[in-house]
C-alpha cells in the first residue's frame, strides 16, 4: 500500500556537549571533543537522513560562584572547524555552526561559512545568536556590549551601537551582499557597505558557493528574536514544551513573514526536543524518570538552585525544603548563563509546588525543569512527532540526545522507520544540498 500523503517532517541533530541534557555518569558516555565523537553523531544523522548536524557554541567558560561551572570542564570547540573536518567524512547531511555576530566580522565569517559550503557541496548552515553581557565580551577586549534593554552601548568603537540584534540584522544582510559579490559565472565584482554598524569594502574572496547562500538559523523565543527570524532566517530553532505552545508559537511567526515579502514554507520552524524510548510506554517513563536523577544530582540541584536565587545556597541540604530566603535579583553569581525568568517570579511558583506535592529541594527542581520532551515507545513517539508537525505546531525537530556520541542510535533504528512507514518522513535524501532538504529555493544570483 502507498503510505498516505502528510506534511513532511524535517529532522536535526544537536550535538549533546556541554548543557544540563546530557548525563554524564553513565558508562556509555564518551568524549565531548574528540573527533570521533561528532563523526559518529554526524554518520548518525545521516544514515536517518536527518536534514542537519547541530553544533552549539560558547564564547567563554561558564562561572558559577567565581568557579568554572561544572558542565564546561570538558571545554568547548569552535563549530566550524569541528565541521570542515566532518565535511570529509559525510556525504549529504546538512552541518550547522553556531556562530556569535556579536563578537564577529562580516567579512571573516562569510569567507568561513562560504568555504564551509565548498568544502561540503553545499551543506554549511549558520545558527546566528548574541551576546548581551560584558563578562563574554571581556574575552574581546571590548570596552562594552550590547544590551537587550536597548540601551546605546559601545561595541569596538563610537559609531556602533543599539541591540544584539539590530548588529545581527545587519551582520546578516552585510553576509548576504558579500556572497552575492561573485555572479553565477564566476566574475568578481567589489562590494562596499555603509550601515550603522559596518563600513566595509573591498573584494570578497569565495566565488559563489553551492547553496549561493549558506541556510541561516535563528534560536531564539522572544519578541525580538522572533520578528529577526521572520525577517532574514530560513530555519528558527526555539523551544515549546506542550502542543499548545507550539501551535501558538508557529502560527504567530508565521504571520510575521508577509511583511517581508515571504511565504509561510520560506522559514521552518524547529524546535530542540529531548527523547526517551523504551519498548513500551511505562518502560520508557521509568527511564526518564531515572535519567533526570543523573542529570540533576544533589550537587547539580543545589546549583540550579543558584541560578535561580542568586545567592551562595551550598549549606542547604538538596533533600530539604526551599530556602526561606527571597532570591536577589541583581546578583552577579553566576556569569554567562542566563538565569531562570524573573527570579521572584520563579521562587514563587517553585515554592507553591514544593509545598503542594512536598517536594524537596532536589524533587522540585527535577520536576521545575524537566527536559525530556517526547517519552514513550517507539511507536509513541513517532505519532506524537506526527501530531506537533501535521496540526502545525512545528515544521521540525532538532533533536538532543543525552548520551554522547550514541544517543541518537535508538532513534535512528526505531522510530525513523515508523516515521517513514506513515508518509511522514523521507526514506531518501531527495537532493545534495541542505536548501534542498528543507525544501528552500535557492537564492537568486546576481548577474
Amino acid at each position: 500500500m502507498t503510505a498516505p500523503t502528510r506534511k513532511q517532517m524535517h529532522l536535526a541533530a544537536h550535538f549533546p556537549g556541554v548543557n544540563n541534557t546530557t548525563v554524564w555518569t553513565d558508562p556509555r558516555s564518551k568524549s565531548q571533543i574528540e573527533f570521533s565523537s561528532f563523526e559518529h553523531l554526524a554518520r548518525t544523522a545521516e544514515r536517518g537522513r536527518f536534514d542537519f548536524f547541530f553544533l552549539a557554541e560558547g564564547l567563554r567558560l561558564r562561572e558559577h560562584n567565581g568557579r568554572i561551572h561544572d558542565l564546561d570542564v570538558v571545554g568547548r570547540p569552535e563549530s566550524l572547524t569541528v565541521l570542515s573536518a566532518l565535511a570529509a567524512v559525510t556525504d549529504r547531511v546538512g552541518l550547522a555552526a553556531t556562530v556569535n555576530a556579536t563578537f564577529n566580522e562580516p567579512y571573516e565569517l562569510a569567507r568561513r561559512l562560504a568555504t564551509l559550503d565548498h568544502l561540503s557541496d553545499g551543506r554549511a548552515a549558520w545558527n546566528v545568536v548574541t551576546s548581551s553581557d560584558a563578562f563574554t565580551g571581556e574575552n574581546f577586549r571590548r570596552g562594552g556590549y550590547l544590551d537587550r534593554a536597548h540601551l546605546p552601548q559601545v561595541l569596538g568603537s563610537a559609531r556602533t551601537g543599539g541591540t544584539p540584534y539590530t548588529r545581527a540584522a545587519e551582520f546578516v544582510a552585510t553576509a548576504r551582499e558579500l556572497w552575492d559579490t561573485w555572479t553565477p559565472d564566476g566574475t568578481p565584482r567589489p562590494f562596499r557597505h555603509q550601515g550603522q554598524h559596518f563600513a566595509i569594502e573591498g573584494e570578497f574572496t569565495v566565488p559563489r558557493s553551492p547553496q549561493g547562500h549558506p541556510v541561516v538559523i535563528q534560536a531564539g523565543d522572544s519578541p525580538e528574536g522572533r520578528e529577526f527570524a521572520a525577517s532574514a532566517a530560513d530555519v528558527i530553532f526555539t523551544r515549546h514544551g506542550t502542543l499548545e505552545a507550539g501551535r501558538t508559537f508557529y502560527t504567530d511567526v508565521k504571520a510575521r513573514l508577509a511583511k517581508y515579502g515571504r511565504q509561510p514554507d520560506d522559514l521552518k520552524i524547529m524546535p530542540g526536543v529531548t527523547f526517551v524510548l523504551g519498548d513500551s510506554d511505562a518502560e520508557a517513563q521509568e527511564s526518564a524518570a531515572e535519567i533526570r536523577r543523573q542529570q540533576i544530582s544533589p550537587q547539580n540541584a543545589i546549583l540550579a538552585l543558584e541560578q535561580v536565587w542568586g545567592r551562595d545556597l551550598s549549606s542547604y541540604d538538596p533533600d530539604g525544603p526551599l530556602p526561606e530566603i527571597d532570591p536577589d535579583p541583581d546578583s552577579g553569581l553566576v556569569q554567562g548563563r542566563v538565569r531562570i525568568g524573573d527570579p521572584l517570579a520563579v521562587a514563587a511558583r517553585w515554592r507553591a509546588l514544593s509545598e503542594a506535592k512536598g517536594l524537596s529541594i532536589r524533587q522540585t527542581v527535577i520536576e521545575t525543569t524537566g527536559r525530556q520532551s517526547f517519552i514513550g515507545s517507539p511507536e509513541t513517539v513517532a505519532s506524537e512527532l506526527i501530531e506537533f508537525v501535521s496540526t502545525d505546531a512545528a515544521d521540525g525537530f532538532i533533536l538532543v540526545p543525552h548520551l554522547t556520541p550514541g544517543g541518537l542510535d535508538d532513534f535512528v533504528d526505531r522510530v525513523v522507520p515508523l516515521l517513514q512507514e506513515r508518509g511522514a518522513f523521507r526514506s531518501e535524501y531527495a537532493g545534495s544540498t541542505l536548501r534542498s532538504h528543507l525544501g528552500l529555493a535557492d537564492p537568486v544570483g546576481k548577474d
